[in-house]
């Protein structure tokens, strides 16, 4: 009885393996791949909603490695100027540095436990609504923590280490508008002034795509805490707490610096709203924050005088003054913790 049954189960095997063979010995018919066979489908994983603080932060983490870039790039051509010149007002469209320069500085502010803490005992004892409503309505609310001064401090060292390489690159350029006299390609006459006139205006608001080593280091900056010019300079060395050092120390000059609390605390105000996220959505509020009426009207006229000094320029050298006074130290200025650069 087994060998029948074993008989059996070998003659259903191979009807299954050749299930056209016919009983008169016709040779098989050859298989054909069917393309209505059902296939299990998986529903695709829904896309995560970008972080909008770490989003806009990628611009100004590629706005000082072009500024890092620039500190060795040659002043030699024509071309050179106009490059320069280029890769820094890419950035100065819309409200996209302004955006940028904001986000960064939050994550530098939400590296410290002790003021991230202190927003959400508020959030926990008035509920996260009223501690949103605050931060929202007077930025300088943030301020007000009793913990909030270490993280302003950090935002402000991480803004001046920030700015001080941006005016040193403006040096460069304006001490190459004065060496560049004795250059015969820089002193005759350019009849392209429309032509850069037209590239200042068409600025692109694209997605600017950052090299993966501009990743890396902004990856190692968020983890650690850095200013933006720490994770690029200089270009050829490598990223270590003993180069950079981990914490946030540098004085830029001797002068005492007088932070405007409403300016700060916007940036404090968005690293808490980050710090509340579980509780509620935040991004509309963090949205809000990120756009700085000051700021902008400041790089609006940024892109104002860049362009009339271009405009009144006839040589190349001109130029090189064109970059360092707008396009470079009127941006530090914009960029600042304390108004008045507007």
């Amino acid at each position: 009885m087994f060998t029948s049954w074993l008989a059996a189960l070998l003659l259903t095997t191979a009807q299954v393996q050749d299930p056209v063979a016919t009983d008169n010995g016709a040779d098989p018919a050859p298989e054909v791949a069917s393309d209505a066979t059902p296939q299990l489908q998986l529903p695709a994983a829904p896309a995560e909603e970008p972080d909008v603080v770490l989003t806009s932060a990628r611009d100004y983490a590629a706005f000082h490695h072009t500024v890092s870039g620039l500190q060795e790039a040659p002043i030699g051509s024509a071309e050179d100027l106009d490059y320069a010149m280029d890769q820094l007002t890419r950035f100065y469209g819309e409200e996209r540095l302004v955006r940028a320069w904001i986000a960064y500085a939050a994550i530098v502010a939400a590296r410290h436990p002790e003021y991230i803490d202190e927003v959400r005992e508020l959030a926990d004892y008035y509920g996260p609504e009223a501690a949103i409503s605050g931060l929202m309505n007077d930025p300088a609310f943030a301020t007000s923590f009793g913990s909030a001064g270490e993280a302003q401090d950090s935002v402000v060292s991480a803004i001046d280490q920030d700015n001080a390489e941006i005016v040193g690159l403006s040096e460069r350029y304006r001490a190459a508008a004065y060496d560049l006299q004795s250059e015969r390609w820089a002193n005759r006459v350019y009849r392209d002034r429309q032509e850069r006139l037209a590239t200042l205006s068409d600025i692109d608001n694209s997605p600017i795509e950052l090299p993966e080593d501009v990743r890396l280091s902004l990856d190692y900056g968020v983890a650690s805490g850095l200013p933006a010019s720490a994770l690029f300079e200089p270009p050829s060395a490598g990223l270590t707490d003993e180069a950079i050092g981990p914490e946030l120390t540098l004085t830029v000059g001797q002068t005492t610096r007088n932070p405007d609390r409403e300016r700060v605390g916007r940036i404090l105000s968005i690293a808490a709203l980050q710090s509340l996220d579980g509780m509620t959505d935040t991004d509309a509020a963090i949205d809000y924050l990120l756009a700085d009426p000051v700021v902008e009207r400041c790089l609006a006229w940024v892109r104002l005088d860049l362009s009339q000094c271009v405009a009144a320029g006839h040589f190349k050298y001109e130029d090189s003054f064109c970059i360092a006074e707008h396009a470079l130290l009127d941006v530090s200025r914009c960029l600042a913790t304390e108004t008045g650069g507007d």
